[in-house]
């Protein structure tokens, strides 16, 4: 009897454990597709944050700027009046450091600012090259507002003189578009010429077009990202005008901040991402340029910069930041010879520092 109670015991313990572990197995089936699902979120998050990061890394994000009363040279003849700026430097390359030393390493986007070009400084960019292949030469401009007017001689069988006159102004892709509402040839009427010499506004330029400009109908459109020499202006161009003697950009809602800053010295401030300039690379970048002449421009000449940067004094901020004081490239005398530290110098306490660094060490 004792025996038969044993086994009958036994029997229903290895039932228990059998049900036991049937549920346990069914219930970790269920929960491991959740789990895995899980994991394999966490770890597409962990890549995502990952590679955020590495897109996003200190050294090669945008670099901010700030400037006021900026005389910014884009090449050797064309000048942008920057009255003032809040923008970035966005490299044009991934893997290469904006570089004041080459106006193509990067692109200026333009948050928000005032921008002007002198409308002889435009004449005299178009006629060196700015539309090469035009046969359209001897181009100058004028104008006022919204009222922009265009003399040349169109070269079409014979020179002809022509005279165009339109209306000015920024459409949504950020182009300046000229349509134009009279075109004389010879001083006549360009509707009585257009029989005998079939002349358009698409015959002012290359057939083939010139990058920049584009003809459409009465319409001429110019880009001035591609037309104008680096380094090349992006930004949300809000307004154009004729303000003599000066074409006028205006870029995002900028006029309370040329208001605000009007009394403000002349500078370029530029932090974050990372720049070169000469010789020197800037991580984090912490610098600011201050014009220390009376002009009503900071004249910052990239083709020549260093010399101004030469010539003026540097200090360091206890951030390690830089402070450049620099004058106008045309305040330093032409024959100015620049004194370096020599070696005897430096063997030699007795003899006293070249005369440009005395006043700066006081």
């Amino acid at each position: 009897m004792r025996a038969r109670l044993l086994l009958l015991v036994c029997v229903l313990a290895v039932a228990l454990l059998l049900v036991i572990r049937s549920i346990q197995t069914a219930k970790l089936a269920t929960e491991s597709p959740a789990s895995n699902t899980s994991l394999s979120r966490a770890g597409a998050s962990s890549t995502s944050a990952s590679s955020s990061g590495a897109a996003q890394s200190p050294e090669s994000a945008p670099t901010k700027v700030y400037a006021h009363n900026l005389l910014l040279r884009k090449g050797p003849s064309f000048r942008v009046y920057v009255r003032w700026l809040n923008g970035q430097l966005v490299r044009a390359h991934s893997n290469v450091n904006p570089s004041f030393d080459d106006p193509d390493s990067f692109f200026l986007d333009i948050k928000t600012g005032v921008l002007r070009a002198n409308i002889g400084d435009l004449s005299n960019f178009l006629n060196a090259g700015g539309v090469a292949d035009s046969p359209l030469k001897k181009i100058v401009l004028s104008g006022d507002g919204d009222q922009i007017k265009l003399t040349g001689t169109l070269h079409k069988l014979i020179p002809l003189p022509i005279e165009l006159t339109g209306t000015i102004a920024a459409v949504p892709d950020n182009r300046i578009q000229i349509h134009v509402t009279k075109l004389d040839v010879l001083k006549v009427p360009f509707k009585a010429l257009l029989g005998g010499l079939h002349i358009s506004v698409a015959d002012l330029f290359h057939p083939k077009g010139i990058p920049g400009i584009q003809v459409t109908g009465n319409d001429i459109f110019f880009d001035t990202q591609k037309l104008l020499p680096p380094p090349h202006i992006r930004g949300q161009l809000t307004s154009v005008r004729v303000v003599n003697p000066d074409l006028e950009e205006i870029y995002g809602n900028a006029q309370g901040a040329v208001e605000r800053v009007e009394q403000w010295r002349n500078f370029i401030r530029l932090s974050d991402g990372s720049l070169d300039f000469g010789k020197l690379t800037m991580h984090h970048v912490d610098l600011i340029m201050i014009d220390i002449s009376k002009d009503a421009w900071f004249d910052l000449d990239l083709a020549n910069y260093q010399t101004q940067l030469v010539n003026g004094y540097t200090r360091m901020t206890p951030q390690a930041g830089l402070q450049i004081f620099m004058p106008d490239l045309r305040d330093i005398p032409q024959n100015k010879a620049t004194q370096n530290i020599s070696i005897e110098w430096l063997r030699n306490r007795n003899i006293p520092p070249p005369a440009d660094v005395t006043p700066k060490a006081r």
